[in-house]
């Protein structure tokens, strides 16, 4: 088993709502820090590496993100029961009766997703989905006091519970926040593929915060990066599974297939020259890879390419199965090819290319 799967493990375990990712920061700063000369993070908490092949040439951003979704406590009911808020896109039919971790200062405390039984409802009640604000988390407290003196409080993260897991098929991984927990493994794996070799311009690889909440930790990176050109290291929809088969509109992406570069999301038409450069490299070296679309969501390069006069920017992803929910899953040709084709691309942005992405 690769060494590689080793850090995924510790990245989708630690906790990392938008706005607390210090656990998953302090991993990243354990794993970058021997990779690279100098480590910087902005006023948010977003966590870069500084990797120089040459000294004065293009800056080349690689970021993941290090938030998963997630909840936050917003009260006590007088009875015990935490009322929570959402942090991140969460359909509410994946909610119910899972397991969740609420992040207290005195230590950890396990709960479960409640809503009104079934047996109780009316047939019309039955039919709709129940509204994430009739949900609830049970922690088993009898009364908002004690519920208090378990250390709960507004403002607590809560993070869903999966264990990382190597399945029966042991190229399939599955986990919690692998989107984008993968995504923050790309860019430690590139810098490891980039140690031994020469590339014409200085790296700058890491993670940046509250991706889930608008993009925030992209937009202060880069103020303080200055990049030339920005990588978003991204977790993509696989559309394999039963169902999606009988719509046509949707790209044909599966797990072990490859890579996916996103032709667009909801925040970026990406520079096409960088795309372009993308499918050339990885036919090239061939390894193989997916396109896709996702005009319900938002990436990283999305914010990035809007800095200073416009940075040609993309986001490729690791295809997974059932992002934003508490368990994803992915498949390990899939990081390896990524890793493989980011740092191809890579070592052809030299000051003649960059100049021409942006020409």
């Amino acid at each position: 088993m690769k060494a590689w799967v080793n850090i995924l493990k510790e990245l989708t375990e630690a906790s990392g709502v938008p706005g607390q990712e210090h656990e998953v920061r302090e991993l990243m700063r354990t794993y970058l820090q021997p990779l690279t000369e100098e480590m910087y993070t902005d006023n948010l908490g977003s966590i870069v590496g500084r990797k120089t092949g040459s000294a004065g040439g293009p800056k080349i951003m690689l970021m993941g993100h290090l938030d998963e979704v997630g909840f936050m406590v917003t009260r006590v009911t007088k009875t015990g029961f935490v009322l929570f808020q959402t942090l991140g896109g969460w359909l509410p039919q994946v909610l119910q009766a899972q397991r969740v971790m609420i992040k207290t200062r005195k230590g950890d405390i396990v709960g479960v997703i409640g809503s009104k039984p079934p047996h109780i409802l009316s047939p019309h009640e039955r039919e709709k989905v129940t509204d994430i604000r009739d949900m609830y988390i049970d922690i088993g407290a009898v009364s908002e006091e004690q519920a208090k003196e378990l250390g709960i409080r507004p403002g607590d993260p809560i993070v869903p519970i999966c264990p990382f897991t190597v399945m029966a098929n042991e190229q399939m991984y599955m986990g919690k926040a692998l989107d984008n927990r993968g995504g923050c493994l790309a860019a430690i794996e590139v810098v490891k593929n980039l140690q031994e070799t020469a590339h014409p311009n200085v790296v700058f690889a890491g993670a940046t915060v509250q991706e889930e909440l608008r993009l925030s930790g992209a937009r202060t990176s880069t103020s303080l990066i200055e990049p030339d050109v920005f990588i978003a290291l991204e977790t993509g929809l696989a559309l394999d599974t039963p169902g999606l088969a009988d719509m046509p509109h949707l790209p044909e992406i599966k797990c072990g297939g490859g890579p996916v570069i996103l032709l667009y999301d909801g925040s970026l038409v990406p520079n096409t020259k960088l795309r372009d450069l993308f499918f050339d490299t990885a036919e090239a070296e061939g390894i193989p890879y997916q396109y896709g679309t996702a005009p319900g969501a938002e990436t990283d390069a999305g914010a990035a390419h809007q800095f200073g006069a416009g940075v040609p920017s993309i986001a490729i992803g690791i295809p997974a199965r059932y992002i934003h929910s508490h368990a994803s899953i992915l498949h390990h040709d899939d990081v390896e090819n990524m890793v493989k084709l980011v740092a191809a691309v890579v070592k052809k942005l030299d000051q003649k290319t960059v100049e021409w992405l942006k020409a």
